[in-house]
């Protein structure tokens, strides 16, 4: 089981919570850390993770309401299991910068209500398909108060059509396939009615060759 197949069955399934996508990341620049800590667990991966959460069926509105959310979850060095950090609901997300919109890079920046964080991902392969989940999830789950996007690839942007075009190929292949199906039951339905014909046919032609034998 690889680590983000991991985290969502360690972290998130028991909450009922259904991850995303995730992306490895590491800080761009180092975090201050206050004078007075002390004791640090040592070395750590970091996971940027994106869940949602549904909810039961609403007696009023007869919808089921969901809540996104983005998540940074830690394994910490020398243990096997994931630990759950900082939280923020997707309403918090003000701002995600891509830092580059002409090239493939692996930096990228989010800003929160209350949070500034400049992360560098394991490849910027990684962090496009994170990004093009991210801004789905965002246009699905928010109505309002929905984050910008700055200095993104068009690829990014488009997620949304990338996302679904494994849906749209198969949608156009029920509806091909339909298309074939009324198209052959018409061609049955036409033999059927001139095999009707002939059966009909056949039999006033044996009724009348009977009369006339036995004239």
């Amino acid at each position: 089981m690889n680590a983000k197949s991991a985290i969502s069955k360690e972290i998130f399934a028991p909450h009922d919570e259904r991850m995303l996508g995730a992306v490895q990341v590491k800080r761009r620049t180092k975090k201050k850390i206050p004078f007075l800590a002390t004791g640090g667990q040592g070395e750590y991966l970091t996971y940027i993770c994106l869940s949602v959460i549904c909810f039961s069926m609403c007696s009023v509105t007869n919808k089921k309401p969901a809540q996104a959310s983005i998540t940074k979850v830690k394994q910490f060095e020398g243990s096997t299991s994931f630990v759950r950090r900082t939280q923020w609901m997707l309403e918090q997300l003000r701002q995600v910068n891509g830092i580059d919109p002409n090239r493939d890079s692996p930096e990228f920046d989010l800003l929160f209500e209350n949070a500034f964080d400049q992360w560098v991902a394991t490849t910027a392969s990684e962090k496009c398909t994170f990004f093009q989940v991210l801004h789905h999830t965002c246009q699905r789950y928010l109505t309002d108060k929905k984050p910008e996007f700055i200095n993104c690839q068009s690829k990014i942007m488009g997620g949304n059509s990338i996302l679904h075009s494994a849906a749209d190929s198969v949608t156009s292949a029920v509806q091909k396939a339909s298309q074939a199906l009324n198209e052959r039951g018409e061609r049955l339905g036409r033999a059927e009615e001139k095999t009707e014909e002939l059966k009909n046919s056949a039999q006033q032609f044996a009724e009348t060759a009977h009369k006339v034998r036995f004239r």
